[in-house]
């Protein structure tokens, strides 16, 4: 199981703490995961700021080939996933595999076509000769 965190592209093991994952069924521990120091977070948020600029201009249609991408990643892993949820939530397998697993895919599909057709739905002319409209724009980053 890859148990490393993605920063600015490259795949690094945290430097914080190791954190045990159960496996609340049995109670034993499915794995460790060292959490990611201040800096590697500190890290993380710049590089997702450092590409702030292009991804918040990517045309919608790149944007939900992506989600669409990441739908059918999930569906051809979804085996994997599921005996993953399974074993982190006392989950029944069958349950994951049947139900979360195409709910999950689902959702970026769902997503995918929704980033294609948004609309400015308080549009309206407030001032003679100029139309106004609602406009939703990423505003940067944040690390939770």
């Amino acid at each position: 199981m890859q148990t490393q965190l993605l920063i600015n592209g490259q795949l690094l093991t945290g430097e914080g703490p190791a954190q045990p994952v159960f496996n609340p069924a049995l109670g034993s521990v499915l794995v460790e995961i060292n959490e990611a120091s201040e800096a590697q977070v500190d890290a993380a948020v710049r590089a997702a700021d450092a590409a702030f600029d292009s991804w918040s201009q990517t045309p919608p249609k790149e944007r939900s080939l992506l989600l669409l991408k990441l739908a059918d990643a999930i569906e051809a892993h979804g085996e994997e996933l599921a005996k993953l949820e399974s074993d982190n939530c006392g989950k029944p397998y069958s349950a994951a595999l049947n139900d979360e697993i195409p709910a999950i895919a689902d959702v970026f599909r769902f997503f995918a076509g929704a980033s294609r057709c948004m609309s400015g739905s308080a549009g309206g002319e407030y001032l003679p000769g100029h139309t106004s409209m609602i406009r939703r724009d990423p505003v940067g980053v944040i690390a939770s």
